[in-house]
């Protein structure tokens, strides 16, 4: 009986992943990542996506700040920053940040405070749900690895 919950979690894996290609969260930008992951590097994709957030967490912290005053906002300074937030959310495959990062710089460059305020929240909105998916798909992938090693233990065989 032990590892019998071992094809679940690849059950439980492929709907999180086919329910976040179907929302636009994720496109094959994260296919193409999670084929790069080998034997060699069995944590490759969970240590670029935490590298990813650090950078996002510090990004989004330099966006709200340079938001909070209107009267001194400088909008070239968000513009760099959400071009770093597109790009390296291009290159995981988070298709949905980065779509909010092209209409977010697009209110930048027209100098739309307002504009900006709003998508800063939808882009936090956004950016949240990958962050908790993405985290969520990585337990299931620990608790999978768990049961394949309970399953194939050479102590317990």
């Amino acid at each position: 009986m032990l590892g019998m919950g071992a094809g679940r979690w690849e059950d439980d894996m492929s709907r999180l992943l086919a329910l976040l290609f179907h929302q636009g969260v994720l496109d094959e930008h994260f296919m193409q990542l999670q084929q790069l992951q080998d034997d060699s590097s069995p944590n490759f994709v969970s240590e670029v996506i935490s590298i990813y957030f650090r950078e996002s967490e510090r990004l989004l912290r330099n966006i709200r700040t340079l938001l909070a005053d209107r009267e001194c906002t400088d909008y070239r300074k968000i513009g760099v920053c959400l071009n770093h937030l597109m790009g390296s959310s291009s290159s995981i495959g988070a298709n949905l940040v980065r779509n909010v990062c092209v209409a977010f710089r697009a209110a930048s460059e027209h100098c739309n405070w307002a504009g900006c305020l709003r998508l800063l929240a939808v882009l936090e909105h956004e950016y949240c749900y990958l962050k908790n998916r993405l985290h969520e798909l990585f337990q299931i992938e620990q608790q999978r690895v768990l049961a394949d090693r309970v399953r194939y233990h050479p102590v317990l065989q």
